[in-house]
């Protein structure tokens, strides 16, 4: 058959496909060089060029420049052997702005198996995408100052964090007498003194520092460069300079100026990168207190030699090793609520430690430590035993919740014995798995997107599947469509800051969640007013201290209502 007949009778062919595929599809046939033969009216709409400007030329007119060379290799290894390849690719249209489509490439092979011809055919998400960049965005910097948030920090700690014995330093920044300039002039002048202040610490730090707004008038900088302390004290004399000036407001000139605190220590690998950077900020928050003292306007330099809680780590890395042995942890449960009639639905299990010697210590500060120190399996396991025989102890009393929710690290999940760990906990304790509910982070879902097989496990077994503190961390919708997700539970930060932004991407997270069919949370609920936005929001079920803080499994039968007995 000639070149001319094959491509008639695949154009036939190529016509009775189309009758199958979504009007919207965007279809076109290529030589095997990419060499444009055919192309469909969606493919000239979506382009921008006519279908003469099409035919003859190659695929790459298109070509956005925004993939790597490598991904393009990958492609042509794949269809180059035979196979059908499918991804996401960025393109331009013929006046420069550009689209994104959901690609699938067939060839079409010749009878020795090599290639002669390929279809592309593809469909437009362009929408999809230009949603995920927003909650990306909202999730990662802040919208008033467009600074990076705590978020974006925590993942620029992890990757940027590595060379051992370097030595890091923190700035935490605030600018003084702030709450008296919002009740003198108002909270909108407030904001422009923010955003004003924002951009002048932004140009006094170098591309190896981070900068990130902590909240309120607070701004944190980590510098990553093993600066000597006098570079230190220089960048802070700098960033004070820059800083120090009057900001317009009417007829007015407000003086504006800030106190920034100064902490410094040595990054070594055995030490857990957020706490050592967490230890850092909490001591340069507390040297900035001292410059406030003095009146502000000044830094104060705080060394290791000058903390007293920075060894407090290596106490906690000592005492925890023995602490499951000892009895030490115990469980406490936080009730979860419909918001309709205030009536305990579920609970989540949340893991405590009262040391002997160190008393109650925060879960933000040991978690980390069993996790570096892999105790977390261990650990783990006797929390998700606990639970399930208090569960099934409930129940024989008969108190029913509809499910309870045990947070699990992603070393848990790693761990190939994790599903038969299950199996024998249920088959200990008698607890129906459909009760249980393992919650994870958004950065623990987007190491596992890549195979489904655990949760499918997890959800054959009866287990649901939860999105812990979502909305804190960068989480793309085809992860989500493509792993067996229940619940998202919105972060606590998004209902502690419910002004314009705030309310927006929480209604946003709760539209997305419902749309997928997902049970939407709401965490860290304490007011009356928050309460209310969420109700009107048709939210359905929360948790916060305005209900119930944690507490020990004696105290849950107290809080159960009659509709809670069966």
């Amino acid at each position: 058959m000639s070149d001319h007949n094959k491509l008639q009778e695949t154009e036939r062919k190529l016509r009775d496909l189309e009758l199958a595929l979504n009007e919207s599809s965007i279809v076109a046939i290529t030589d095997q060089r990419g060499r444009i033969q055919y192309a469909n009216d969606q493919f000239c709409k979506i382009s921008q060029y006519s279908r003469e400007e099409l035919i003859g030329s190659y695929h790459s007119m298109i070509n956005s420049g925004y993939h790597p060379k490598s991904f393009f290799k990958n492609m042509w290894q794949t269809i180059g052997t035979g196979n059908v390849w499918r991804d996401e690719i960025k393109n331009q249209k013929k006046d420069g702005t550009y689209y994104w489509v959901d690609t699938t490439i067939v060839p079409f092979l010749k009878p020795n198996g090599k290639p002669y011809q390929y279809i592309a055919i593809r469909h437009d998400i362009t929408a999809l995408k230009e949603y995920e960049e927003t909650i990306e965005k909202m999730a990662y910097s802040d919208p008033l100052t467009n600074l990076p948030n705590r978020n974006q920090m925590i993942k620029w700690i992890e990757e940027n964090l590595n060379e051992q014995g370097n030595k890091i330093a923190a700035f935490f920044i605030d600018i003084d007498q702030f709450k008296t300039i919002n009740e003198k002039y108002g909270h909108l002048t407030g904001d422009l003194i923010l955003q004003e202040v924002a951009a002048k610490l932004r140009n006094n730090i170098r591309k190896t520092d981070f900068i990130s707004r902590w909240g309120g008038d607070e701004f944190t900088i980590i510098l990553n460069n093993n600066d000597s302390n006098e570079a230190i004290v220089q960048i802070a004399k700098r960033i004070l300079n820059s800083t120090s000036s009057s900001f317009s407001y009417k007829q007015f000139q407000i003086p504006v100026s800030i106190s920034i605190g100064i902490s410094t220590g040595i990054y070594h690998n055995e030490i857990n990168k957020m706490s050592f950077v967490e230890t850092l900020i909490q001591q340069a928050n507390k040297a900035m207190y001292r410059v406030k003292e003095i009146g502000g306007k000044s830094y104060h330099l705080n060394t290791y030699a000058d903390s007293k809680n920075v060894p407090r780590t290596y106490q906690v890395e000592a005492e925890i090793k023995n602490a499951l042995e000892k009895n030490e942890f115990h469980i406490a449960y936080q009730p979860i609520i419909n918001l309709k009639n205030k009536q305990i639905v579920s609970l989540e299990a949340l893991l405590r430690w009262n040391n002997e010697n160190l008393g109650p210590v925060s879960p933000g500060e040991f978690i980390p430590i069993l996790e570096q120190q892999l105790l977390i399996i261990p650990v783990g396991n006797w929390v998700l035993k606990t639970v399930a025989a208090q569960m099934s102890k409930w129940q024989e009393e008969g108190i029913f919740f509809e499910r309870i929710s045990v947070n699990v690290s992603p070393i848990q999940l790693k761990n190939p014995n994790f599903i038969q760990d299950l199996k024998n906990i249920f088959n200990a304790t008698q607890m129906d798995p459909s009760y249980l509910e393992l919650e994870v982070t958004e950065s623990t879902l987007l190491e596992f997107h890549h195979s489904t097989v655990l949760f499918e496990e997890l959800q054959a077994l009866g287990i649901k599947i939860s999105i812990d503190d979502f909305g804190t961390g960068y989480s793309s919708l085809s992860y989500l469509k493509k792993l067996p997700i229940n619940t998202l539970k919105i972060d606590k930060s998004f209902i502690d800051d419910l002004d314009h932004h705030g309310k927006i991407l929480v209604t946003t997270i709760m539209s997305m969640g419902k749309n997928l069919g997902y049970r939407v949370i709401a965490e860290g609920i304490e007011t009356q007013e928050q309460l209310e936005f969420l109700k009107k929001q048709s939210l359905s079920e929360g948790q916060g201290y305005y209900f119930s803080k944690p507490v020990k499994s004696e105290e849950i039968n107290q809080l159960m209502s009659n509709k809670n007995r069966k």
